[in-house]
């Protein structure tokens, strides 16, 4: 076998460690890039900051509470389509009924336990 043959062995060992190294350039390129900060770009908020929302019952404004703490109002029936809830951002106070995340709620929560 001639030198200049693809297939002979110090060909093969050749294109073997070109891969190896190519591999290895890729994966500190990849590495690299996804610790990046692209400025401008923006960061996803943190999942530890969880929005709050006031109510309004009793004529009076009650919270801050969570969405798990407001599903439990809502699941006690304190809180229903027509209370008036707030949340950081909003211009101003709206009927649960009228804030889509709020209203879900609602809908999810299972009716009362019929009695036989």
């Amino acid at each position: 076998m001639s030198d200049n043959n693809f297939y002979s062995i110090d060909k093969l060992v050749e294109f073997g460690m070109g891969i190896t190294i190519a591999n290895q350039m890729a994966s500190s390129m990849n590495q690299s890039l996804n610790q990046m900060e692209i400025p401008g770009a923006g960061k996803a908020m943190p999942s530890s900051i969880e929005t709050v929302y006031y109510a309004v019952m009793n004529d009076t404004q009650m919270g801050p509470y969570s969405i798990t703490e407001l599903s439990r109002l809502i699941t006690d029936k304190k809180i229903v389509k027509e209370t008036y809830v707030w949340k950081p951002g909003m211009k101003q106070w709206d009927l649960v009924e009228n804030i889509p995340e709020v209203l879900r709620l609602i809908a999810l929560t299972p009716p009362p336990i019929p009695n036989p």
